[in-house]
């Protein structure tokens, strides 16, 4: 690869990133941060001075070697050791508090943080989630998480503690000495260069580690999503192997960057050993031949500061592999920062919707109010901004569609021209092959994505009004894939209605058809699922599904294939409850198997994204076209 391309794939420092992860920090602990760096500036300092006392000491006994004045000697020197031996037992405390309060700080700024990026992500559109992976998104919460942890309680506080004491020694080493100053610098200079070189490296593989871990972590549970369909076909040797893939490739970067990262400090350490070797030669040099001194002190050269000196070459040298041991975890921080803001930061899902669904109270007269009270009478709240007036208007299940194009990739139309009435109370049922457009359409009355032409109105009030939350609690969905949570049957089923009663659960049941398979399992409704309800058949997981529809008494109801997964036998008992379920109700169905809609009051062919047919069942037969074809094969089939 030409070495200009490979300058431009080269990760930068993200100054920006820091900075706001810095701010977050202070925002979320504004007392206990500052308090935080305040311990660790003192140790700092603390850890820097033992080369003064060690040289005054040195310059005391040197002294009394030349007076002969021991007991003049001890009086200095014993009331120095004494306030060193005192920092450090403040030091120790120092120490102390900075370790609990960086362990205080650290998680709890990243359970703070799990908590932003859950509650933002329960904002994004439907959109984010069919185009991003799955695993991709959970490794926002492990893998890059766990890289921001090792940023915040040991990269930033060792950075910290690490440059203050390098710059508090640089300080005394120019106070003693500016020619042994200058000489470890140019040992300085040496290290910067090969801590660019190889931590530059190792960095970059840093960043291709992380990408690499986030796929394998996609793919394993993908794979784990998948497992009946991998034995089906019995592709477990390619699962197998594309998984060795994977692993190879996270294998090579993990070890390309530990290997730099491992090679860094050794070089650094042997680099700083050779400085303590040169420094000690020149110093003694400099003794011998009487070369003036240059310092800040003025002092002359002598033991009390070569001596000194060599203990602070030691001192500086290892703080400055300290600092370029904390590069790479810099930079993977810097990484999964990046990372998790860019979640932080996708846009939400647009609400621009004022009208709201409210608790309706209908008098003898007629006219609608507001009320606290679950009166089974429900009324869409519409505020004017012109008057400052609100009106009620009682919520009918009218729901028209007119005009109507959409398309999920620009330049690629799903849906042309389509138009819809749905009258309260009446049954609209879409049929057509896969991918003519149906479940779009009950896409779009929910708003998991925003028509790009035509009107869609919910009694006679344009959607776009229409609170989103508010628009989808109107809306009862039975999807043909079921999703069931971790919990009892009873919590699955109350997810419908979160304040719904136990008795409310299990009438609703009962109406699904649902109740004679709950009462034989184990605990009955008490029987705890897990892993999506994989203790269950495909049916009885559809079944619980309706419940909960069921429970939130909608008036308008959405069916996604909802009897796609049930037998023929199970299908007429749920039919039956489904009917008494849709009584009243406001409902489009989408169904493959025409039996189930022939009792519609429209049906409607959809190809290609265009409404061909509409009518009746008898209409549609009687016109003997695309309908008639498909109700007449199947019924061959059947």
């Amino acid at each position: 690869m030409p070495k200009a391309e490979m300058m431009k794939r080269r990760p930068k420092f993200k100054g920006n990133v820091l900075k706001r992860l810095i701010k977050m920090l202070f925002g979320y602990y504004p007392v206990l941060v500052p308090l935080t760096i305040l311990c660790i500036l003192f140790t700092a300092v603390v850890s820097a001075i033992p080369a003064v006392f060690l040289q005054q000491v040195t310059a005391l006994i040197e002294s009394y070697q030349v007076t002969g004045s021991w007991e003049l000697a001890k009086t200095e020197i014993v009331p120095k050791i004494t306030l060193l031996a005192s920092m450090y037992v403040l030091s120790l405390i120092s120490i102390t508090v900075e370790t609990q309060l960086m362990a205080y700080i650290t998680q709890g700024f990243l359970s703070k943080l799990r908590r932003t990026m859950f509650e933002g992500m329960q904002n994004l559109p439907i959109k984010y989630f069919d185009t991003h992976k799955h695993g991709d998104i959970m490794s926002y919460y492990t893998n890059d998480i766990d890289t921001l942890r090792q940023l915040v309680a040991q990269s930033l506080p060792t950075l910290i503690r690490a440059s203050v004491i390098v710059l508090t020694v640089l300080f005394i080493m120019l106070f003693y000495s500016v020619w042994l100053t200058l000489l470890l610098l140019l040992g300085v200079v040496a290290m910067m260069f090969v801590t660019k070189k190889v931590g530059g490296g190792s960095a970059k593989y840093f960043l291709r580690l992380q990408k690499a871990v986030a796929k394998q972590e996609g793919f394993v549970q993908e794979m784990m999503n998948g497992q009946k369909v991998i034995k089906v076909f019995s592709h477990e040797k390619e699962c197998a192997a594309e998984f060795e893939a994977l692993n190879e490739a996270l294998y090579q970067e993990s070890y390309r960057a530990h290997a730099n990262a491992n090679m860094l400090g050794p070089i650094i350490m042997n680099i700083g050993n050779v400085m303590y070797v040169i420094v000690a030669i020149l110093g003694g040099v400099f003794l011998v031949t009487g070369l003036p001194n240059v310092s800040i002190s003025g002092m002359a050269f002598g033991i009390d500061i070569i001596v000194p000196f060599l203990s602070m070459t030691k001192q500086f040298t290892g703080n400055i592999n300290q600092i370029s041991q904390q590069i790479n975890s810099i930079v993977m921080g810097m990484a999964g920062a990046e990372r998790v803001f860019e979640l932080m930061d996708q846009v939400a899902e647009a609400d621009e919707g004022y009208v709201t669904l409210v608790n309706a109270k209908i008098a003898e007269d007629g006219s609608i109010t507001e009320t606290d009270r679950h009166t089974g009478h429900w009324a869409w709240k519409h505020p004017h901004a012109a008057d400052g007036s609100v009106t009620y208007q009682l919520l009918r299940g009218d729901v028209r569609m007119t005009e109507v194009d959409f398309s999920y990739e620009e330049g690629k139309p799903v849906l042309r021209d389509v138009t819809v009435f749905a009258e309260p109370g009446q049954k609209v049922a879409f049929v057509g092959a896969t991918g003519a457009g149906k479940t779009t359409i009950t896409n779009l009355i929910n708003r998991f994505y925003d028509i790009a032409d035509g009107k869609i109105r919910y009694d006679g009030i344009n959607i776009n009004k229409i609170k989103k939350s508010d628009l989808r609690r109107s809306l009862g969905i039975v999807l043909q894939e079921t999703n069931l949570f971790t919990g009892t049957v009873m919590e699955n089923i109350r997810y419908g209605k979160l304040d719904a009663t136990d008795e409310e659960c299990i009438n609703a049941a009962r109406l699904a058809g649902a109740d004679d398979f709950i009462t034989r399992l184990p605990d009955g409704y008490e029987t705890e699922l897990t892993n999506n309800g994989a203790n269950l058949s495909q049916g009885q997981r559809q079944l619980i599904a309706i419940a909960r529809a069921a429970v939130a008494d909608p008036p308008v109801m959405i069916l996604d294939e909802a009897t796609s997964s049930i037998d023929t036998r199970t299908e007429a008992i749920v039919q039956k409850g489904m009917d008494a379920l849709m009584k009243g109700r406001t409902v489009f169905v989408i169904a493959h198997r025409l039996s189930t809609v022939r009792n519609s009051d429209v049906i409607m062919v959809l190809e290609k994204g265009r409404i061909i047919e509409r009518g009746n069942h008898e209409k549609l037969i009687a016109e003997k076209g695309q309908y008639y074809q498909l109700y007449t094969g199947a019924f061959e089939l059947e």
